[in-house]
């Protein structure tokens, strides 16, 4: 399998800064876009919490804003609520669960799916209210009926409990003292191995407090956990379980001061339930913060005194307990192609598949983004948490099940690729650069606006207008190729047409075109974005998508996701700004046919990077930061982590998804 281009050359980490983590969390958003000014931001108090899985502003959906940031590649992703967009899309998934639509798409991917469609209920064979014999991948539970070939079922129920197992005596453990706001201050504790306790707290009686300068009172308390017992930090009590009681937030954060773990309202009311379990022998800390709109945590995890100020104070209580606990999994047998997806309803609030080589290939801890699949899509979702995924090759992958304890359900359907679904197995990619009249409400827009065509912007490359012609011809090679690519190393060989407005304009709107819009400006379209795309669709389910690629960002004077910045004397001008737009927009296509926002901080360079940082790498601009020049990247389609930011985890293989979207050859 290709890997993707990897490179060491990252921006330096702010001082202070901590990493990014993320917990199940309720979450949701739908997909809605409105104007937003591309040069505001957040705070660096509200970026710590929102790269942190925390929501800032209050606490609705009213922070979903602007373009959607699972569906954009955004100039700037620090003024993003992404707990805001997950409480929005949860509630869009519900609705579509309960639509016409969506049966129709189910009935029509069973009709061509050679396994039945009868629904199979399989119950959890783990005696209840013990738990080991389910609980690793070797011991996973076999449920040979599923599949999605002759003689298989596609669809199945599982029912399962997790059980309530026993954990130890909690020892009550004083108030700790004042100041305990920073990692070195933090409150020792007596959790080390199979371990609980119980104390109180009070939020804003330490020198940082309201009382004192103002910056926020942090509690931290210090905690040795065992690699393989889980963690459980619940600050529910018959105080601030209720809406009058503390509003707390609750992040655990390892001895390099990075987050590992973060919770906000998952207890009772708006206490917390934070569940960490523990991948790593160590000593670790565990603060509990008041809720503040302008982002509870601490600048420096080390300077009791480095919060934002304005946080929730009052009274808590807290319980920490370390104990073994029942993990459920569940293994089927996949063949490469698969279109899988599951959804968790009951106590279950993530969901994470292995894969048969043991690497974790998607989890879902309390993220339903189902709403953001086209009406065409038979995946499921519209529960606590829900996952798309194309599996690359065969065998058996497990299933986890989390939450809280008690009886759940997960429902888990198998499909083949939409190109099975779809008799017609001619498929065309169309990029338009004629601009004029366009509909942006499929992204969110307002409506009809006029955008500028893509030569009125070859200018300001210092690229001449008579150059239009040998431009678009280079971006769509671009494209064909990041396309095509992606059969190699013995994946599905795929078979699509990519074609453009100068030489087709008789394809547009047709059955089985995909229309990618290249040209206009925020201003004209209304959408606060680079790009943009209509759907995430694992399978490629729709073959009508569209999306769209603005262009005056990208052709600013200067700044981070300018083109401009990376142009000198030195470059290939046309060569650079080809290649650049071109993995700008296979990036959008890769949304269409299914692959999510990647990690554009990790070591790995994928096309589908998420915008707001590192722009350079998905232009292609190589390590003399200079583009159009030697050592200008290739960057494709490949294997990357998921961007942390919208919740998911494990490794994307976006190679895989854009292999299997499109008929074989």
């Amino acid at each position: 399998m290709t890997r993707p281009v990897r490179r060491s050359r990252r921006p330096a980490r702010a001082a202070g800064s901590v990493g990014i983590a993320l917990t199940a969390l309720a979450v949701g958003g739908a997909s809605l876009a409105a104007p937003a000014q591309h040069d505001a931001g957040a705070s660096s108090d509200q970026q710590r919490a929102l790269a942190a899985g925390l929501q800032v502003g209050p606490k609705t959906d009213a922070g979903a804003t602007g373009a959607n940031p699972y569906l954009a590649n955004l100039p700037d992703e620090s003024r993003v609520d992404f707990a805001a967009w997950r409480q929005r899309l949860s509630s869009a998934a519900d609705r579509r669960a309960g639509s016409a639509a969506y049966r129709q798409a189910r009935s029509e991917a069973n009709a061509v799916t050679p396994a039945a469609a009868t629904v199979v209920s399989y119950d959890e064979q783990e005696p209840t209210g013990t738990s080991g014999s389910n609980d690793t991948d070797a011991t996973a539970e076999r449920i040979s009926v599923f599949g999605t070939t002759k003689s298989k079922r596609n669809v199945v129920r599982i029912n399962g409990t997790r059980a309530e197992l026993p954990t130890p005596t909690p020892v009550a453990l004083p108030t700790g003292a004042e100041d305990n706001g920073a990692i070195p201050l933090a409150t020792p504790t007596d959790i080390d191995g199979s371990s609980a306790l119980t104390t109180t707290g009070v939020l804003g009686d330490g020198p940082h407090g309201s009382a004192g300068d103002g910056t926020n009172d942090f509690d931290f308390y210090a905690v040795d956990l065992t690699e393989g017992l889980t963690l459980t930090a619940d600050t529910s009590s018959a105080d601030s379980g209720t809406p009058d009681g503390t509003d707390t937030v609750a992040v655990l954060y390892d001895a390099d001061g990075e987050i590992v773990a973060s919770d906000d309202d998952g207890g009772t009311g708006t206490a917390s339930l934070l569940e960490y379990d523990v991948a790593a022998s160590g000593t670790y800390y565990l603060l509990v913060a008041g809720y503040a709109d302008l982002g509870p945590l601490p600048e420096d995890p080390t300077d009791s005194g480095s919060g934002a100020g304005g946080a929730e104070e009052g009274d808590y209580s807290l319980a920490i307990t370390q104990s073994a606990s029942d993990r459920d999994k569940y293994s089927i047998n996949l063949h490469p192609g698969d279109v899988i997806g599951a959804v968790a309803q009951g106590g279950a609030d993530t969901l994470t598949v292995t894969r048969p080589d043991g690497t974790q290939a998607v989890g879902a801890p309390g993220v339903d983004a189902s709403s953001l699949y086209p009406p065409d899509s038979p995946l499921p979702g519209g529960g606590n948490t829900s996952f798309g995924y194309v599996a690359e090759q065969g065998g058996l992958y497990v299933i986890d099940v989390s939450g809280a304890i008690g009886s759940y359900t997960v429902q888990v359907e198998g499909y083949r690729p939409g190109a099975q679904v779809d008799t017609n197995k001619s498929q065309v990619v169309y990029l338009d650069f004629e601009g004029g009249r366009v509909n942006t409400a499929v992204w969110g827009g307002a409506g009809v606006r006029e955008l500028s065509p893509f030569k009125s912007f070859l200018g300001k490359w210092g690229i001449s207008q008579s150059r239009e012609r040998a431009m678009i011809d280079k971006i769509t090679y671009v494209v064909r190729q990041n396309l095509l690519e992606a059969g190699q190393n013995g994946l599905n060989n795929p078979k699509v047409t990519v074609v453009n407005s100068r030489t087709h304009p008789e394809l547009r709107g047709r059955a089985n075109v995909s229309r990618v819009i290249v040209g206009g400006t925020i201003d004209q379209s209304g959408i606060s974005t680079i790009g943009i795309a209509q759907y995430i669709d694992p399978g490629n389910y729709g073959h009508e998508d569209t999306a769209l690629v603005l262009l005056d960002v990208l052709s600013d004077p200067d700044g981070p996701a300018s083109l401009n910045t990376y142009l000198t004397a030195a470059s290939d001008r046309e060569r650079f700004v080809g290649r650049a737009v071109g993995n700008v927009t296979a990036h959008e296509i890769g949304h269409l046919v299914g692959s999510y926002h990647t990690d554009n901080a990790s070591d790995d360079v994928n096309l589908m990077d998420s915008g707001g940082a590192n722009f350079q790498n998905l232009f292609g601009v190589g390590p003399d930061n200079v583009g159009g020049t030697a050592d200008d990247l290739d960057v494709r389609f490949g294997e990357d982590v998921y961007s942390p930011a919208e919740g998911f985890t494990g490794t994307e293989d976006t190679q895989n998804n854009t292999a299997f979207a499109y008929p074989k050859r």
